[in-house]
């Protein structure tokens, strides 16, 4: 039995009748991908800008190993849906037909990026928050790495799980694992990220009225916030496509995703460059300022650490 819940990405081929056999283009569909495909090109783009300078260019350090995960994943996920939302172009202009197994796969394949985007921001969040809350615990030099290696490997189980139930498997397999895997995703992972961002964020702000928060505290707090407006509604949309419920047209949910991969690597560089006169500067300076902050447990406190600040603009 087909696999019918779990749609592919955007853009569904136009149907065709007995009648008329001449291929019907639908404007806004082709419009919507070719956003789509526009955004994906500028989020590859600005991720591998991410990549090239905390990879070659900036000083290496815990954070910035998730970060470059991060980078990682939201370029995947940009990779998959490039090619995904090219050949539903190229399928809605009629020039070819793409095997359903084959679209399915790649929207499975994307699902491995979008979860590993999910597991590193909930990382980043808890382990940045323990730091704020003055947790003096030391950590082990190499911990950022090996957390980042069982992320990808959780990430990587969940979908190889997931994918060979919904390529190989009856129906009500594949929904069944997909139900499962939306489960971890909004109780196990959703939740503390949550949480933890947001004791960030006010605790980063709760010595001073005239201080803001960190920038690196900024950019988590942006970084979450985002996903939780324009990726996490692929999540919600697909589980609840799983039940027969269909609220919005998953283009728009694509397009929100891909923006959502797209946005942090702006949101650094902006969060690094504003100043007191909101002046922009390179990326590297700009990304050395949110990434090479001096480590302090205390951010809470009134000493000189606060002149880490990011002042107002």
């Amino acid at each position: 039995m087909e696999v019918k819940d779990m749609s592919p990405p955007p853009a569904p081929p136009t149907p065709t009748t007995d009648d008329d056999n001449l291929c019907r283009i639908d404007v806004t569909d082709v419009a919507i991908d070719g956003v789509t495909l526009l955004i994906c090109l500028c989020g590859l783009v600005g991720n591998g800008a991410v990549l090239w300078l905390l990879g070659f260019r900036i000083r290496r350090n815990p954070i910035t190993v998730y970060i470059l995960n991060l980078a990682v994943a939201d370029s995947t996920f940009l990779l998959f849906m490039v090619t995904s939302t090219f050949l539903y172009v190229v399928e809605n202009l009629c020039f070819s037909a793409v095997s359903l197994m084959y679209q399915r796969s790649l929207f499975l394949l994307s699902l491995l990026s979008y979860n590993m985007g999910l597991y590193l921001l909930t990382t980043i969040s808890i382990e940045r928050c323990m730091s704020i809350l003055c947790s003096r615990i030391r950590r082990p030099q190499h911990l950022s790495a090996v957390v980042c290696a069982l992320l990808w490997a959780l990430s990587i189980a969940v979908i190889a799980a997931v994918t060979s139930l919904c390529l190989s498997q009856e129906h009500e397999h594949c929904r069944m694992a997909l139900i499962s895997m939306y489960v971890l995703n909004f109780l196990i992972f959703a939740p503390p990220m949550v949480i933890s961002s947001t004791i960030l964020f006010i605790k980063a702000q709760c010595s001073s009225q005239h201080h803001q928060p960190k920038r690196l505290c900024i950019v988590i707090f942006l970084s979450v916030l985002f996903f939780l407006l324009l990726a996490l509604p692929l999540s919600i949309w697909n589980f609840l496509q799983q039940f027969g419920y269909i609220v919005v047209s998953s283009q728009v949910v694509f397009l929100l995703a891909c923006i959502n991969s797209s946005t942090n690597p702006f949101i650094y560089f902006l969060v690094g460059s504003c100043r007191r006169h909101c002046s922009l500067m390179s990326p590297q300076v700009a990304f050395q300022r949110v990434f090479e902050e001096p480590e302090d447990n205390t951010a809470c406190s009134n000493d000189t650490t606060m002149d880490t600040l990011a002042p107002d603009c």
